[in-house]
C-alpha cells in the first residue's frame, strides 16, 4: 500500500504551505498547475516555490503538462472546453500517472494545485480519479492542515451533488464515476472565447 497526497497552495503564505508539507512528512512535490504561475499568489509561481522547497529538501518536479487540466492538444477539447475523458486517454496524461506510480515507490508524494477544496479541483477529479485503486491510499491535505481521505472526498461530492442512494440497478462505484463525470463538467477549463474560435476554425480546417 502506497500514500498519496494531494494539497491546494490557495492564498497561503509559503511558509504555512512549508509547515503542512512537514507535517505530513512530504519529501516531493508533483506540481500539477497547467500554467504555474499567479497574479495573486506570485509565491507559489515556478521559479520561487521550486526554490523555497529545495532550501526545504522537498523535491518539487512540474507535472503541468502531462497532468495539467488544460491541453494543447485540440482533441481534448469540446466547443471550447477541456474533456477530461479524453485528456486521460492521451500518452502524456498516461506517462504522468507512470512517473506518479513511480514515485510514490521512493518519497512521500503531495499532488499540488491551487485549489484549497480537493473536489472542486482537477488534482482530485482528473488525475486521483485515474489513479485511485486498492494499491494507492489518497489523502487529501486541507486548509486547516486537517486530511481527509478520497473516500471520504468522494462522498462528499456525491452529497454536494445529489447522487441519488443506492438503486437496485446501480452499484457504489457506478454511482462514484457519475459523480466524477458531473463534477468533471463543471470544472473543466473552458478557453477563452477569442481561442475558443480559433480552435473551432483550426479544427474545421483540419
Amino acid at each position: 500500500m502506497h500514500e498519496l497526497f494531494t494539497i491546494g497552495h490557495s492564498n497561503h503564505s509559503v511558509e504555512k504551505l512549508i509547515e503542512l508539507l512537514h507535517k505530513y512528512s512530504i519529501t516531493a512535490v508533483c506540481d500539477v498547475r497547467s500554467h504555474p504561475y499567479s497574479k495573486h499568489n506570485p509565491q507559489f509561481n515556478r521559479e520561487p516555490i521550486q526554490r523555497e522547497l529545495k532550501g526545504q529538501k522537498i523535491t518539487y518536479v512540474f507535472l503541468g503538462n502531462e497532468l495539467g487540466p488544460r491541453s494543447d492538444d485540440s482533441t481534448c477539447y469540446k466547443d471550447g472546453k477541456v474533456q477530461y475523458h479524453l485528456l486521460a486517454k492521451t500518452e502524456p496524461f498516461k506517462q504522468g500517472l507512470e512517473r506518479i506510480r513511480k514515485g510514490m515507490q521512493s518519497y512521500r508524494l503531495a499532488l499540488m494545485c491551487a485549489e484549497k477544496d480537493p473536489i472542486m479541483c482537477h488534482r482530485t477529479i482528473l488525475v486521483c480519479r485515474h489513479i485511485r485503486s486498492e494499491e494507492v491510499e489518497i489523502k487529501h491535505i486541507l486548509e486547516d492542515g486537517s486530511v481527509e481521505s478520497n473516500n471520504d472526498s468522494e462522498k462528499r461530492l456525491m452529497r454536494l451533488l445529489k447522487i441519488p442512494q443506492l438503486q437496485l440497478f446501480d452499484s457504489t462505484e457506478e454511482l462514484i464515476q457519475r459523480a466524477y463525470d458531473i463534477q468533471s463538467e463543471k470544472i473543466a477549463y473552458v478557453e477563452p472565447v477569442n481561442n475558443h474560435s480559433e480552435l473551432k476554425e483550426s479544427l474545421e480546417n483540419t
